[in-house]
């Protein structure tokens, strides 16, 4: 699959060499080329770089790194991104004291759907520091690391699901567009529980079905006003 890169940071740059070991077609554009260059000259072989609108052309899927920046203003236009799978990982910026302030509008997810209306956006791998990635692959296999994905295109959903574990994650599928917000949240607590709480760039978050009960020992569950 050729995947792409609008933005050459610290995420785009795991992500990116990651992917391309596994036998992706990579691609790392930036509004500096120089960067770019240096994000491919750290992989293996064949990784491509050059400028924004030259990633947005080459990505079947192309994943969105540049924070508080729609594609809108860093492409001269986001026509090549019609009908393409276009990732958004980012979190809000980390406010003084983790005093983040609810979530009541709509995601980034959201805003990325609105500014890039003719691709299919899918929010995923913002639940994770960028050196979760310097384990191999069968390592996080084995820590069942969570990748949550949502959004509004089933397709869209099971790409980001394949990539997922392609990178060695554990995928769970959260549906609808509009549970970003839930996992923009989600992003916000973890990145506290790494830097706030100080469990370092290493704190994941790991979803587990467990057994069920045996009977209901406990009265069991009652209806809500019961």
């Amino acid at each position: 699959m050729r995947i792409a890169f609008i933005g050459s940071g610290n995420m785009a740059r795991a992500l990116g060499i990651v992917w391309a070991e596994r036998g992706h077609e990579v691609f790392f554009g930036s509004r500096d080329p120089a960067k770019a260059r240096a994000c491919a000259a750290l992989g293996p072989g064949g990784i491509e770089s050059g400028s924004n609108d030259q990633a947005a052309a080459f990505g079947e899927v192309v994943v969105h790194t540049v924070r508080g920046v729609m594609p809108s203003a860093v492409l001269a236009s986001t026509a090549a991104l019609t009908g393409k799978v276009l990732v958004c990982i980012n979190n809000r910026a980390i406010p003084k004291d983790f005093a983040f302030e609810p979530m009541m509008g709509p995601s980034l997810a959201e805003a990325l759907a609105a500014d890039v209306p003719k691709a299919r956006v899918v929010k995923a791998f913002n639940t994770m520091a960028q050196e979760v990635f310097e384990h191999p692959r069968a390592t996080l296999q084995g820590y069942d690391v969570s990748s949550f994905v949502c959004g509004d295109d089933a397709g869209a959903r099971q790409v980001a699901v394949d990539l997922s574990r392609d990178a060695g994650l554990n995928p769970v599928d959260c549906g609808p567009l509009r549970a970003a917000r839930m996992l923009e949240s989600m992003g916000d607590f973890i990145r506290y529980m790494m830097f706030g709480m100080k469990h370092g760039y290493f704190a994941t978050i790991s979803v587990r079905d467990i057994a069920a009960a045996n009977g209901h020992r406990l009265g069991g569950r009652k209806a809500y006003g019961a």
